[in-house]
């Protein structure tokens, strides 16, 4: 057993003299101390920061139907209030040291997919849908039966096919990766960086990947934020020597004043059904079974492991006040959608908080004490260029990657779904076809072979939907309705 790890027959019995906010958070009864849950909460906050960086750089990079952009800034103040509140929520409600920020791969969901086809306020409207869906799946019990409807090696394949799309954006967004201008007479449709990698930018980002990497396979905490900051201090000295024109969105240089008022004036911009109006039904049905999906996939996962690498499972394997859990997370959701910030979900990197040792909700006053303050830090948190940020994304798209193991390959009913899934997301840059191709493949095939009755209702008529959603074009003309 891991050295900081216990189990429940391992964890003593309550001191009858120990305090009020002690006996709350049960921190002896878990076998941990104060000074444990502090260094927790620190510890999850360092390897989770990032996020404060690359929301607003995702969401604010992308433009909506109308080419309009959201506010770097205040996306900065909503990113850390949403992150900030729901951490505190999560651990004076769920008891558990599992915290919350917008999350990776829904956020690339809203910015390149729902975005594009709507305005900013109607795409967070269809954010909170999703948070009070998820809260109304919840409380039917209907949340976990979606979850056992749908074959595991296609939830790890969402999450690795998310993965992959989400580096493939770091390498664009950095111009790694750029598309050829002349694509239709080539062989390739994308080249690397001009032809050739040229320019300082590109130099940051690729001393960037390698730095992220190298501090990744030696374990380090916070590899990911420490790559970001010290990046940007590399960025800044370039940018303060040479003329460099090609930063893009985001030129790194030091701000007049480094603390600044927060500026909430994201909060309470979306429009809960505006989207009905621009796309159709189906569509907006798709779109939010998407976010549903991201959200629960992500959410089971990262709270089973976390609580169980924290040996706070019970006899049954079953998570502590998972109702409460689960529900705090749908909660988020609707939280990141009215704040403009995108879906707040719970962060796999709290294990390093576990890590460190932190086994109740107490570690989570710290992680959300952080972010409280990080409010007053907007200027200089918004000088992190593409080309530092970058790598981080590359990063988080290998360690996603990493559930492909996971997928049994021999079996060709569940590892061709599987892989259609993976590759359709990055090669089509998007999500939602990916995990349709994934979902009507899977269908597809065990009716094929013999085998419909192994396949749950549920699943039966989701590929129907996504069957219409990739033959709308078609469809529209014949019933002759656009």
């Amino acid at each position: 057993m891991h050295p900081n790890k216990t189990s429940p027959a391992d964890i003593p019995p309550t001191r009858s003299g120990g305090s009020a906010l002690d006996r709350f958070f049960r921190i002896t009864e878990r076998g941990s101390t104060y000074g444990r849950e502090v260094r927790g909460g620190f510890a999850t906050f360092f390897t989770m920061a990032y996020i404060l960086v690359l929301n607003p750089i995702i969401l604010g990079g992308a433009k909506d139907k109308f080419g309009d952009q959201l506010d770097t800034v205040q996306l900065v103040t909503a990113t850390a209030l949403v992150a900030a509140v729901m951490t505190l929520i999560m651990g004076v409600g769920g008891n558990l040291p599992l915290a919350l920020a917008a999350g990776l791969g829904i956020n690339a969901v809203v910015a390149y997919q729902v975005a594009p086809l709507m305005a900013w306020d109607e795409a967070m409207g269809l954010i909170v849908l999703e948070g009070l869906l998820i809260c109304v799946f919840v409380a039917t019990g209907l949340r976990e039966a979606i979850m056992h409807a749908i074959p595991q090696a296609l939830k790890q394949a969402i999450s690795v096919g998310i993965g992959l799309f989400i580096a493939f954006i770091g390498f664009v967004d950095a111009g790694f990766v750029t598309r050829i201008p002349d694509a239709a007479n080539t062989t390739v449709p994308v080249q690397l960086g001009s032809g050739t990698l040229t320019g300082w930018p590109m130099l940051v980002f690729c001393l960037g990947v390698i730095m992220t990497i190298v501090l990744l396979a030696r374990k380090v905490k916070g590899a990911i934020l420490i790559s970001i900051v010290v990046m940007t201090i590399v960025s800044v000295v370039i940018n303060s020597l040479a003329d460099v024109k090609s930063w893009g969105l985001t030129v790194p240089s030091m701000p007049d004043k480094p603390v600044a008022a927060p500026d909430f004036g994201l909060l309470g911009q979306f429009d809960l059904f505006g989207s009905f109006g621009q796309i159709s039904v189906l569509t907006v049905i798709l779109l939010i079974f998407t976010l549903i999906l991201s959200d629960f996939f992500d959410t089971m996962g990262t709270v089973v492991g976390v609580t169980a690498e924290a040996g706070l499972l019970d006899e049954r394997g079953q998570v502590p006040g998972l109702g409460r859990v689960l529900l705090i997370d749908g909660a988020a959701a609707v939280a990141g959608g009215a704040a403009s910030a995108s879906s707040a979900t719970t962060y796999v990197e709290s294990a390093a908080g576990v890590g460190e040792g932190a086994r109740t909700g107490f570690a989570n006053l710290i992680t959300g004490g952080m972010f409280a303050l990080a409010l007053f830090f907007s200027p200089v948190l918004t000088i992190v260029p593409m080309q530092a940020a970058s790598p981080a994304l590359v990063a988080v798209g290998f360690l996603m990657m990493t559930q492909v193991k996971h997928i049994d390959w021999d079996r060709y009913d569940l590892a061709i779904p599987a892989f259609l899934t993976i590759t359709v997301m990055p090669f089509t840059y998007s999500i939602t076809n990916g995990i349709g191709a994934g979902f009507v493949s899977y269908v597809i095939i065990k009716a094929c072979l013999g085998k419909a009755r192994e396949v749950h209702w549920l699943l039966w008529g989701t590929a129907a939907l996504f069957l219409v959603y990739f033959a709308i074009d078609p469809l529209e003309q014949i019933l002759d309705i656009k």
